[in-house]
């Protein structure tokens, strides 16, 4: 059985890099902002915006917290991150809940 490598995003590290710099934080100091700097390097950011790495799933939900948007915000190429950073809200579809009776 052969494995066939699955898609990566090409914009991610675009999109991580306009986050950080719309927040005007070093690399050091978006660690300290993501909660990572003591499990992550300089270098870990250097990687996911140059796009040689590829951060995990819980680091992503961080960035697009931090920014205020969708983790799909980020990761599909083909939607555009707000003007504003942090945006203000996230578009929120929420499911109705019933009436308590």
């Amino acid at each position: 059985m052969g494995r066939i490598a699955r898609p990566k995003p090409y914009r991610l590290g675009e999109k991580l890099l306009k986050i950080r710099n719309s927040l005007e934080l070093s690399q050091d100091q978006m660690l300290e902002r993501l909660g990572l700097a003591k499990w992550l390097y300089r270098s870990a950011v250097s990687g996911y915006e140059l796009g040689t790495r590829e951060p995990p799933l819980p680091v992503l939900l961080k960035y697009a917290e931090i920014a205020g948007v969708w983790v799909d915000v980020l990761i599909d190429d083909e939607l555009e991150l707000p003007k504003k950073l942090p945006a203000d809200q996230r578009d929120r579809v929420k499911t109705p809940t019933p009436p308590k009776r």
